[in-house]
C-alpha cells in the first residue's frame, strides 16, 4: 500500500513557479473566501504545510509537516494570509510543537497524525472552533477544505488560498476502505488535496473536525478516499497540551 505523505518536501527545493490563478491549488478548487483561522508554515519564506488557529496561542497541524530537514525554530507561523506575496499577515515564531506521542513518521501508518504547535504571542479573534465531543458523521454531508498546496502530484506551487467543497463518508465507509482508527473520509470524486495541504483544517458546519493527513498514490481522483485525523478522538490530549 503506498500511502503519499504530504509533506512538501519538494517545495524545500526551488519553486516551479508562483500564480495567483484558480487553477493551483487544492484540488478542483476556488478562490477561497475569508478564512482567518488559516495558518501557513514557513521554513523562512516557504510554505510547506498549513494549519488552523484553535485558540489564542495555538496552531493544530499534522503531526508529519514536523520539519526534519533544519532546526523547528526555523518554522514560523503565517496567520491570516491570502496571498502568500503579500506581506498582509502576522509572522510569528514557534514557542514549543507537540506530536501526538503515538504518531510514527511512518506512510503505513497514519493513524495519530495530529500536532499542536505553541506560538509565540497570542493572536486574537481568529480562531475555529474544534469538537467539543467524540461524534460521528451522516453520508454525503458536504464540508469544505482550503490550502496553498499543488493541483496535482507535479503540478505549480501556489500563492493564493484556495477551497474547495468535499463529500463525506460514514465512518462504517471510511473503515471499509481504510482500516485505521481516528480518521475521517471524504469522496475521491470531487474536491480533494494535494502536497503542500497537509495540516489544513477539514470544516462542517463552521467546526473544523479533521486535519488533512494522507492519500493513495496520486492527490487527483485517488483509488481510495482522502484521508483525515479525526480531531474529536483526541479531545482529551488536545485539552492536556492547550492546559499547560
Amino acid at each position: 500500500m503506498a500511502l503519499i505523505s504530504l509533506l512538501l518536501l519538494a517545495a524545500l527545493l526551488p519553486q516551479l513557479g508562483h500564480s495567483a490563478s484558480v487553477h493551483v491549488g487544492i484540488v478542483n478548487g476556488k478562490v477561497a473566501q475569508s478564512r482567518p483561522y488559516m495558518v501557513s508554515l514557513q521554513v523562512r519564506t516557504q510554505h510547506f504545510c498549513g494549519g488552523f488557529l484553535v485558540s489564542e496561542q495555538f496552531v493544530m497541524t499534522a503531526a508529519h509537516c514536523k520539519y526534519k530537514g533544519k532546526p523547528w525554530t526555523d518554522v514560523t507561523a503565517v496567520i491570516g494570509a491570502h496571498n502568500l506575496k503579500t506581506n498582509s499577515f502576522q509572522r510569528i515564531q514557534l514557542m514549543d510543537s507537540y506530536s501526538h506521542p503515538d504518531f510514527k513518521m511512518d506512510p503505513k501508518y497514519p493513524e495519530n497524525d495530529i500536532m499542536l504547535l505553541k506560538l509565540a504571542k497570542p493572536v486574537v479573534n481568529k480562531k475555529i472552533r474544534i469538537p467539543e465531543k467524540d461524534e460521528d458523521f451522516k453520508e454525503n454531508i458536504t464540508c469544505s477544505i482550503a490550502g496553498w498546496g499543488r493541483i496535482g502530484n507535479n503540478g505549480p506551487t501556489n500563492d493564493v488560498l484556495l477551497e474547495a467543497d468535499v463529500t463525506m463518508l460514514s465512518s462504517k465507509n471510511c473503515k471499509n476502505w481504510w482500516n485505521f482508527n481516528n480518521i475521517l473520509c471524504t469522496d475521491s470524486h470531487h474536491g480533494g488535496f494535494c502536497a503542500g495541504d497537509s495540516g489544513g483544517p477539514l470544516v462542517c458546519n463552521n467546526t473544523a473536525v479533521g486535519v488533512i493527513a494522507f492519500y493513495e498514490k496520486t492527490c487527483i481522483n485517488p483509488p481510495r478516499p482522502y484521508g483525515y485525523t479525526k480531531i474529536s478522538a483526541f479531545l482529551p490530549w488536545i485539552k492536556k497540551i492547550m492546559g499547560k
